[in-house]
């Protein structure tokens, strides 16, 4: 799974490279370096636009963890910041977003962690490790967002009738990533952006025929500080490599 991840970059370098649109009134994100479910992330998508009738690319922030439509309350959302690939188009709460809400979340890298048994010396711990692609740039987490209106709210105009919500699609891990945890984010091929994010594309094969190899495979991983084991803890020191024992 993928269960915290890091998006430093400046918002308007993340919206010229993947060629979307920024609102900045629908808020503005700043870096993090320890981003945790629940938390407001960027989102590449594209829509129609109701007055023109073209569809629009644009980038915005969404709560990580789908909250499906039908769902009565937001909190499901937070068991629900992963899809599997293999079965992300069959799954009840992820079917009807595959076909028509998919979307793009850049990430500069992701932790995973490894349990480290106890000694005479020390107690058991989990050690984080960052993964990233090799030429450190920008990966384009394949993901799905969705809509869920909140019933109090009795106006459809008012922004706080409506909670966006998004979900990282996972495969099986590859490269360094293998060694570490069996399940990693999908990362799309800059080819790949349009296909994937036309939300006039339903066809299922051929939307999951993009869903490869993540990064050519070529990750690199670092052991990094504890610090990151805490959602409280923020900063680049997060991805300072962990002191070398002994």
């Amino acid at each position: 799974m993928c269960g915290r991840y890091a998006s430093s970059r400046a918002p308007e370098d993340l919206a010229g490279l993947f060629d979307a649109e920024l609102d900045p009134a629908r808020g503005l994100l700043g870096p993090s370096w320890n981003v945790a479910p629940t938390d407001d992330v960027w989102a590449v998508l594209e829509r129609v636009d109701k007055g023109s009738g073209e569809v629009l690319r644009s980038m915005r922030p969404v709560r990580w963890g789908l909250v499906p439509s039908w769902a009565k309350d937001p909190s499901v959302g937070s068991r629900m910041i992963n899809a599997r690939m293999e079965t992300v188009h069959e799954k009840p709460a992820y079917r009807k977003a595959f076909g028509r809400r998919r979307c793009l979340l850049p990430a500069d890298g992701f932790y995973e962690w490894v349990a480290v048994p106890a000694t005479e010396n020390a107690k058991a711990y989990k050690q984080p490790y960052f993964i990233q692609p090799e030429d450190r740039g920008v990966m384009a987490m394949a993901g799905l967002y969705e809509f869920w209106r909140d019933a109090t709210v009795e106006d459809d105009d008012d922004p706080a009738a409506w909670l966006t919500t998004a979900t990282i699609i996972t495969t099986e891990a590859t490269d360094a990533a293998g060694r570490i945890h069996p399940r990693m984010p999908l990362a799309l091929h800059p080819d790949d952006f349009g296909t994937w994010l036309d939300p006039a594309h339903h066809d299922t094969d051929d939307l999951r025929a993009l869903l490869h190899t993540p990064a050519d495979g070529i990750l690199t991983t670092t052991a990094v500080t504890t610090a990151v084991n805490s959602v409280r803890n923020n900063g680049p020191h997060l991805l300072d490599p962990a002191p070398q024992a002994g």
